[in-house]
């Protein structure tokens, strides 16, 4: 949760028509490719509307994906503001161990703003191609594989350019980036509790698996709306602001400001998109920090949707138009209509009915195997058992020789939140079909099982897939680990 509340005001005496925001709710809530998690919009400094889509609620971390380059980015103003590195410093200069081994000229002409704009001379990802030639260090089977082209010539949506950024921050503080951001970012903007996956080495992605509230979201884009200054105190500097929001790589051919270009073909900078409208950051399946300068604004919004141009063209559809010049008048009306709303957002929970009293006693204790002979979505899940007592039905997926029990109520989402914050919705569709919705509640995920008494077999299939791999179990936040607050 964050420290202390953003200061809030009505959208109309902001000069936010609440109608907009009305319209945007319906238009988001009935597009069938976007599953909104939660909205919060900002206006000249202050929260005019906040709502989160039960299950999900404002104090519960939630994966960030590709965001979280944009607090990496963060943690590089703060090192480059206090002399620990350079934008024109070789990025091999950081690792000396390296040097020996790093023979194109391309990679050793390779410089930390390259990296920190995506733009290293790789014309393609290469985390995979990476990660084969060092299973174990990232930054050298990064730095081995030679760029196509010349640093600071191509873009290239490039995980492992991101990694070696963070890995340079480790370097020089001598700190996770939760630790080093803790007293320069996290404390002053009052964001509470945060948690950075890790990979094999144990150090912290960089390039995605931070988890955080919305609300810290929309506290780093006010911050950089405001130039780097919070509370009257400043933070980062005005020019590494510019800096980092200003398209430094083409990220298409053609002219960025192209009416109809999408908002990923306007440009990058410093592990921030710029957009139709302002700049912003962005992770997988809408996750989003949008900074509208123009509009004195910052909206942050999670959800779950393959399509993020989708939600992003509904902002500019809805959004945008409705910040004003000056205060609205005779809006009152408005503003209490969206309040309300705002209190009752909620995703509608999947269908089901009550187990079918003649059938009780074939789905007791019932055992599932994968339709197919294999789960497609979850290879490690080897079986599903239903059980069913006084106090109702549960259902335990099999993975890896680890159960997960999900409890089955009747009607609405069951919310467990530990060990695993999970919501099941769902029930009988049939007398001999079982159909459970189960979201993982600090992630964008959803899995759908679904159970065949006839045949005694399951399926399970995500909506949005995991990025990062693991078991069921490893669908959330990491643990609470030092520097991470809260």
């Amino acid at each position: 949760m964050s420290l202390r509340p953003l200061p809030s005001s009505t959208p109309s005496a902001q000069g936010v028509d609440a109608r907009g925001v009305l319209a945007f709710l319906d238009a988001v809530e009935s597009a069938a490719n976007v599953e909104p998690h939660s909205l919060m919009i900002l206006r000249h400094g202050r929260l005019v509307a906040a709502g989160w889509w039960a299950p999900y609620t404002p104090d519960r971390l939630h994966l960030l994906y590709s965001l979280s380059k944009s607090f990496t980015a963060t943690a590089a103003g703060f090192a480059l503001a206090e002399g620990l590195i350079g934008l024109d410093d070789p990025v091999l200069s950081y690792f000396p161990e390296l040097d020996a081994d790093i023979t194109d000229p391309r990679s050793r002409a390779m410089l930390v703003r390259h990296v920190a704009a995506m733009a290293s001379g790789h014309e393609a990802e290469t985390y995979e191609r990476a990660h084969a030639l060092d299973p174990d260090d990232l930054v050298r089977g990064f730095l081995l594989l030679p760029p196509d082209r010349d640093p600071g010539t191509v873009f290239a949506y490039n995980q492992p350019a991101t990694y070696t950024l963070a890995a340079i921050l480790r370097r020089v503080t001598g700190q996770p980036l939760t630790a080093y951001l803790r007293p320069r970012l996290l404390d002053p903007l009052g964001i509470g509790e945060v948690a950075w996956q890790t990979g094999r080495s144990g150090h912290e992605l960089g390039f995605s698996g931070l988890h955080a509230t919305t609300d810290a979201i929309a506290r780093l884009g006010q911050l950089y709306l405001d130039e780097g200054v919070w509370e009257g105190e400043r933070l980062l500097s005005p020019e590494w602001v510019a800096e980092a929001t200003r398209a430094h790589i083409a990220t298409a051919s053609g002219t960025p400001d192209d009416a109809d270009r999408p908002d990923w073909a306007r440009g990058y900078g410093f592990q921030f998109w710029r957009s139709r409208h302002g700049y912003r950051g962005d992770g997988a399946y809408g996750q989003f920090c949008l900074v509208l300068p123009e509009q004195d604004a910052v909206i942050a919004a999670t959800g779950a949707t393959q399509d993020m141009q989708a939600m992003l063209d509904l902002v500019w559809e809805h959004l945008v138009p409705a910040f004003r010049p000056g205060p609205l008048t005779g809006r009152e009306d408005a503003d209490a209509a969206l309040a309300e709303r705002l209190t009752r957002l909620a995703l509608p929970p999947a269908p089901g009915k009550p187990a079918p009293p003649e059938r009780d006693g074939e789905w007791t204790g019932a055992g599932f195997t994968p339709s197919g002979g294999v789960c497609a979505d979850r290879p490690g899940l080897t079986g599903v058992t239903v059980t069913g007592d006084a106090d109702g039905w549960t259902l335990s997926l099999a993975e890896e020789g680890r159960d997960l029990a999900l409890p089955l109520g009747s009607g609405g989402w069951q919310v467990t939140d530990g060990p695993l914050p999970i919501a099941v919705s769902g029930g009988w569709t049939d007398g001999a079909t079982l159909a459970a919705h189960v979201a993982f509640l600090e992630t964008p995920h959803r899995l759908r099982v679904t159970c065949s008494l006839d045949d005694r077999t399951f399926t399970a299939r995500w909506d949005t897939e995991p990025l990062h791999g693991g078991p069921l179990h490893s669908v959330r936040a990491p643990r609470r680990s030092p520097g991470s607050g809260g």
